[in-house]
């Protein structure tokens, strides 16, 4: 496997089996190790967090209300056309 960088998706292919970042739409993130991708985004994570982010408004003061809730799944098959952005481990050379 080479580590040349010629088109977007070889920084996805060089994050096989690392723990990666995937922000959803619907304000959900996921970190867990990437097992497969396609050319559509769709990925197959393990040892996946979700972390799902809600806010609400407070209806007597107009306050923002950031509510976050987690929850670990063994095995995830995500669709590619949540994906908003994939985030792979830093790098240092």
């Amino acid at each position: 496997m080479s580590s040349v960088v010629a088109e977007p998706l070889d920084l996805v292919r060089l994050s096989l089996d690392e723990r990666i970042l995937v922000k959803l739409r619907g304000d959900r993130d996921l970190r867990g190790r990437l097992h497969a991708f396609d050319q559509h985004l769709n990925m197959v994570l393990g040892e996946v967090e979700e972390t799902v982010t809600t806010i609400e408004v407070d209806e007597e003061t107009y306050e923002e209300i950031i509510k976050t809730s987690k929850r670990q799944i063994d095995m995830l098959f995500v669709r590619g056309d949540g994906v908003v952005l994939v985030s792979p481990p830093l790098r240092t050379s």
